[in-house]
């Protein structure tokens, strides 16, 4: 019987590339398309057309990257949709492990968690969801709601201000104060 060693870099080129392929999972999706999206949300006239920019954004976040990835993130939508949150979690659990560079998974599972009450485990979703797309509008007004329904007044105030330098329409507006001292 041989023995084989690997030297620590040969196992670590090993799980890179396994890391890189994402059980086959191609690229993330470019979201440069909606830049143009993005500037005319800032300018949006009324809250009617910041709602249709937002649902062409939503058509882009949702489109997911392969048909295995899309078909994980329908299953979970129905779910959630159904009002079964645990099954929702499993469909959405699959997917940010078949495409973890996908945003969406990581919102859409966090939205699950927000609706079932538990705020602290949809933040680190919200937070990846993030890194992977800064300007993601249902990711920053998701982790504001978080942050304030786990009372954590500045640092959802801060987050629900980011939301709405992105889209000054955001339903969640009437929720910000005013920073202490800046009363009239």
């Amino acid at each position: 019987m041989r023995l084989t060693f690997l030297t620590p870099a040969l196992v670590a080129a090993s799980l890179s590339a396994t890391a890189l392929m994402a059980d086959g999972c191609p690229t993330a999706p470019d979201l440069s398309v909606l830049d143009s999206l993005y500037a005319e949300l800032r300018v949006a006239p009324d809250e009617m057309t910041a709602r249709e920019i937002t649902n062409q954004m939503w058509q882009v976040w949702d489109d997911a990257p392969d048909e295995p990835s899309q078909q994980m993130l329908t299953a979970g939508m129905r779910a959630r949709s159904g009002y079964d949150f645990l099954g929702a979690l499993g469909h959405f659990d699959k997917l940010v492990s078949y495409c973890p560079f996908y945003a969406e998974g990581y919102n859409q599972r966090a939205f699950v968690n927000y609706l079932r009450g538990d705020y602290a485990a949809a933040l680190p979703d919200l937070e990846q969801a993030l890194e992977l797309n800064p300007r993601h509008i249902g990711a920053l007004s998701g982790q504001a709601l978080s942050l304030l329904a786990l009372g954590r007044e500045q640092e959802g105030q801060a987050a629900l201000r980011k939301a709405l330098e992105i889209n000054p329409w955001l339903t969640e507006r009437h929720l910000l104060k005013e920073p202490p001292g800046q009363e009239l």
